[in-house]
């Protein structure tokens, strides 16, 4: 039996909640993405039922109370996809926060347009009916590629700051103009914007990084002023035309659609990796995505400065686990053309025992033999290696040749 798509099982949702006498329709950006021909990456449920009555509906074994208190219940689907969420029609009371409202009272669906942030989020569909129901003009503004925010902009972003960035991202990824009142409003409270949390700044960054249009995406922030506040670091360099061009331009470059947002991050070359760290730490970023862009960042500047690297420190890079990343955020900074862009593409596309042999001794091998190098062990198996990448030694007898001799010009020191 063929499984259940998530398309499927969201129409099933609708289906069976309008079976039980309530309304139920798509919402949110679901909608907006089916109407722009893209494949939704979720769905969403908005309905009359409150959520007492959805779990009446489903039974409570295959409903989780993932936020009743704002009228949400997740509906569990199918094994391996994730619980489809459904929301009762609602309005909002005061954010006092900055983030979600004190009270809801639950309402009608024209009602819950009225409070979502922006147009284009705020249409719903009957996918049993295929009909579209549209309270703010969304559709409009979708024709028009306009992100707008539903009502006055400023009250859309004193509920929650975090909108301010959502308009940016929204306007990059769909390649959308902010409607004037919109922008204005984003330009007027872009200060407050650090009021949001790290955590959900860092999500937002992290997606804008990421996509396609990533640079685009830069130079809005810019355009918005929310760039000084939430990226200090970047701010100078966007600040002359001719850097900011440069900077942009290494963002368009970048590979997609393989290329992380930790590899963007460091492909602008403005910082090295102690700051990008910190960078990292105040957006909550992983452990493992700051030290991608920590490590990108050095090894960037590493290569800019040296792209004649030598063969052997030029290898220890290309062996590296992130080595896909470096290639990348090295194309972007110098072009596909330049000649350490192609000894790097040369070198990856090496047999793996050429680009990392095994190499000839061991540290055993060489306490077997008598030698002794003492506190100095780990420059000895160093050099080593660097005389086998080069090809000067390469049989294990001329390897402990080189290591005698190695520890005989040493010894006095």
């Amino acid at each position: 039996m063929p499984a259940v798509t998530p398309r499927e099982f969201a129409l099933q949702v609708v289906a069976q909640l309008r079976d039980a006498g309530h309304v139920a329709l798509w919402a949110g950006g679901c909608v907006r993405d089916q109407l722009l021909a893209r494949e939704p990456k979720d769905y969403d449920v908005a309905t009359s039922a409150r959520p007492e009555q959805v779990r009446e509906v489903f039974g409570k074994r295959r409903t989780l109370a993932i936020g009743a208190s704002f009228g949400v219940i997740g509906v569990l689907g199918p094994r391996g996809q994730a619980p489809l969420e459904v929301a009762t029609f609602r309005t909002d009371g005061d954010y006092r926060d900055g983030r979600r409202p004190e009270s809801v009272a639950f309402t009608d669906a024209e009602h819950d347009a009225q409070r979502r942030d922006f147009t284009i989020n705020g249409l719903f569909y009957d996918p049993v009916d295929e009909r579209v129901v549209d309270y703010v003009n969304g559709q409009d503004d979708l024709a028009a590629r306009i992100v707008r925010a539903i009502g006055d902009p400023r009250r859309r972003f004193t509920e929650d700051k975090l909108r301010l960035l959502r308009a940016v991202r929204f306007a990059a990824e769909f390649e959308f103009a902010i409607e004037p009142r919109t922008l204005a409003a984003i330009r007027e409270m872009a200060p407050q914007i650090n009021v949001v949390s790290g955590e959900r700044i860092g999500a937002e960054l992290r997606k804008i990084l990421a996509g396609p249009r990533r640079a685009l995406g830069v130079q809005l922030l810019r355009e918005t002023e929310l760039l000084e506040p939430l990226w200090p670091e970047l701010a100078p360099a966007l600040a002359d035309d001719a850097a900011r061009a440069a900077v942009l331009d290494r963002l368009a470059a970048l590979r997609l659609p393989s290329a992380p947002a930790a590899a963007a991050l460091a492909s602008l070359g403005v910082v090295d990796g102690g700051a990008m760290r910190a960078i990292s730490r105040r957006w909550k970023w992983t452990n493992k995505e700051g030290q991608l862009a920590a490590w990108l960042a050095d090894q960037l500047r590493r290569l800019r400065d040296d792209p004649a690297l030598p063969w052997p420190a030029l290898q220890r890079l290309l062996i590296d686990e992130r080595a896909g990343e470096l290639q990348i955020a090295v194309i972007a900074m110098l072009g596909e053309q330049h000649p350490l862009v192609e000894r790097i593409a040369e070198a990856l596309a090496l047999p793996a025992e050429q680009l990392n042999p095994p190499p000839l001794l061991t540290g055993h091998d060489i306490r077997n033999a008598g030698l002794r190098p003492g506190h100095r062990f780990a420059a000895l198996l160093e050099h080593l290696r660097d005389e086998q990448l080069l090809g000067r030694v390469t049989t294990p007898d001329e390897a402990l040749a080189a290591a005698r001799a190695w520890i005989e010009r040493h010894a006095s020191r």
